[in-house]
């Protein structure tokens, strides 16, 4: 049996209804089993996984409770239904999850969302909490955070969590609350619920909004409604999902956001192309040995373009100042000659992406994107969207439908992956990550850097990268040691070895990544660079070879006849053992990049060279603290 059951709802609706208050859904494999409890005034259900409660009764509900609600059943699906709403339940072997649906034709405002995650018992988890609102605005936010381990009794009350969160079960098992195929709909924030649960929260509509916020780039709302969404029979309500493991490794991989997302909306989708990016921002477009003045002018960006070239990089990001504060099209800044750029550009091979602040986009978004469409530019990266009320997610679907069109790419920031991706997917990449950016402004006491970054490094795989790709944007030339590292934002360093800045390249699920650090300084490390540039940012399967939620992680991907192993480590130095069984019999031709013996010491320490590997066997391989092993092999 396959381990996914879904089954139509036509087939639903053709099932006998159960005349039990109770209804009894399992996975193919009998591990995962979800009770629902069709109450007199209210819907709730119950998760287990194999022989562990995950959650206790946890309420279902919109706009008050549900009455009345009949089941239909078959298989791993069932459906509830009252008239008014509906509501579908899919279990699998590792996964339950439920979506409303409204049976209306007429609009309904949705004044509350009832989504609880009620746990058996006040466990460890992983809080992403929001932080640093723009303009104080509650529900305006960058979709950045670090991960506050805490029980859940001790969760700060009414603060905020993005998702996905995680809680760690008895018997090293891990739960995940996440959401998926957000489509016209707000985003599902997270809040404590009781002594040891949690509870949805969204995003009130938004009526009025201003330019305010960070530099003025965000709309910020000055007034919200008193409902979150208007929606009808038409609407595509979101998925609300637990994910639950036995194995942290087994979510380095997990496709579960593209099984739960909508359809490809485009019948062609040949132009999509993936690749790397020599990116200016992250290194303020400091290059030296030049007879020019480095910054923000043509000159810089044929530099930038010629390194692309030279590494066979398919595209270069021209970062915000290129454009004026408040329009694509209108006083541009005149020491950047778009055309120019885009012809030299194209002589290379090489293509180009522009940076917008989503307010800007959404202003004559068909004729700014026409217009520089037809002059050749690649795509956008759209920043700042900084919400995800359903004033946002409808608006990002206008962005990535009207791009789509013009042949367009995207690269979403300030937005976290809903589901978006796999209608459109010309939106190759989105942030609502901590990324490497961080570094530039990070804090010091005296024990080092405040925040964990490989920690943090080595929790994303597992989380953040569940629901969609990440613009973590790696690459960092100058890497430090705990001791070593203080924030620079002219000249910035990477907390961790070198090597573990080169394993995001196939850790981390990125179709557009980045090469953030100087075209100088990739020319000086040569070495590193050629190993990067070999690096694809699409595979064609992968494989998670082992690894432990805020720990390490390890991962091999394959495209074509090469596979591409690498592992990383939190800032605890550890020797990892790694399986070959996916090499196939028979040695093998490896080129590794891995840490130096002392690399614990000086962070650039690396050692690169060829051996054979045979197919089948374990290898042991060493990992510095903060560090990280490759390998290419063929």
């Amino acid at each position: 049996m396959n381990k996914f059951c879904k089954l139509l709802l036509i087939l639903l609706l053709s099932c006998p209804v159960l005349s039990a208050k109770d209804v009894l859904v399992k996975s193919p494999n009998g591990k995962m089993s979800v009770t629902i409890h069709c109450n007199k005034d209210r819907l709730t259900w119950e998760v287990s996984y194999d022989g562990t409660q995950v959650l206790t009764e946890s309420e279902i509900g919109i706009n008050g409770h549900f009455k009345g609600m009949k089941a239909k059943q078959k298989g791993c699906s069932a459906m509830l239904t009252n008239g008014s709403f509906g509501v579908e339940f899919r279990v699998e072997d590792q996964a339950a999850a439920y979506r409303i649906q409204s049976l209306s034709a007429k609009e309904i405002n949705v004044g509350e969302e009832i989504a609880e995650w009620n746990f058996a018992g006040d466990y460890p988890a992983f809080i992403p909490y929001i932080n640093d609102n723009r303009a104080g605005e509650r529900w305006t936010y960058s979709f950045e955070s670090y991960y506050d381990e805490q029980r859940l009794s001790e969760m700060f009350k009414d603060s905020l969590a993005i998702n996905p969160l995680a809680v760690r079960l008895p018997d090293g098992k891990l739960a995940v609350i996440h959401d998926a195929s957000v489509v016209d709909y707000p985003g599902m924030f997270l809040l404590k619920n009781g002594k040891h649960g949690l509870r949805a929260a969204f995003a009130p509509y938004v009526l009025e909004e201003k330019n305010d916020g960070y530099a003025r780039l965000n709309l910020l709302p000055t007034r919200r409604a008193d409902y979150i969404a208007k929606i009808n029979k038409k609407t595509e309500m979101p998925w609300r999902i637990v994910s639950v493991t036995e194995n942290d490794a087994d979510l380095l991989t997990n496709d579960i956001s593209r099984r739960y997302g909508p359809k490809c909306r485009l019948s062609d989708t040949s132009w999509i192309r993936p690749g790397k990016v020599a990116w200016d921002w992250w290194n303020n477009t400091n290059v030296t040995g030049v007879d020019f003045r480095a910054g923000m002018n043509t000159a810089t960006y044929k530099y930038y373009i010629d390194f692309a070239s030279k590494n066979h990089l398919e595209y270069i990001i021209i970062d915000e100042g290129w454009s004026s504060e408040e329009s694509l099209t209108e006083g541009l800044n005149p020491d950047i000659d778009i055309p120019a750029l885009l012809s030299y550009a194209k002589e290379r091979g090489v293509r180009i992406i522009l940076w917008s602040s989503w307010r800007n986009s959404i202003h004559d978004m068909e004729g700014a994107f026409k217009h520089y469409a037809d002059m050749g530019v690649a795509g956008f990266k759209v920043d700042f969207f900084d919400r995800d009320d359903q004033n946002v997610q409808r608006s990002a679907w206008q962005i990535a439908e009207c791009a789509a069109r013009h042949h367009l790419l995207l690269d979403f920031h300030g937005y976290r992956p809903t589901g978006i991706q796999y209608a459109y997917p010309n939106i190759l990449n989105f942030e609502g990550v901590k990324g490497l950016e961080n570094s530039k402004w990070e804090p010091r006491d005296s024990k080092g850097p405040v925040h964990d970054q490989p920690r943090y490094d080595v929790t994303i795989p597992y989380l953040r990268m569940l629901v969609g790709p990440l613009d973590y944007t790696p690459g960092a030339m100058v890497n430090a040691t705990r001791d070593c590292f203080f924030g620079n934002n002219n000249h910035p360093m990477s907390q961790g070895t070198r090597a573990h800045q080169v394993a995001m390249y196939v850790i981390y699920d990125a179709p557009l990544q980045m090469l953030a650090d100087s075209p100088t300084k990739y020319m000086k490390e040569q070495e590193t660079t050629d190993f990067i540039a070999q690096i694809p940012t699409v595979f064609d399967q992968s494989k998670a070879l082992g690894g432990e939620l805020g720990e390490y992680a390890v991962i091999a991907r394959q495209k074509g006849n090469k596979w591409y192993i690498s592992a990383m480590t939190n800032w605890t130095g550890r020797d990892i053992v790694i399986n070959l069984d996916m090499l196939g019999t028979g040695k093998h031709k490896a080129e590794i990049f891995c840490d130096g013996i002392n690399a614990d010491r000086d962070a650039t320490d690396y050692r690169h060279y060829t051996t054979t590997l045979e197919g089948g066997s374990n290898i042991t391989v060493k990992l510095a603290p903060g560090g990280g092993w490759n390998a290419i092999v063929e």
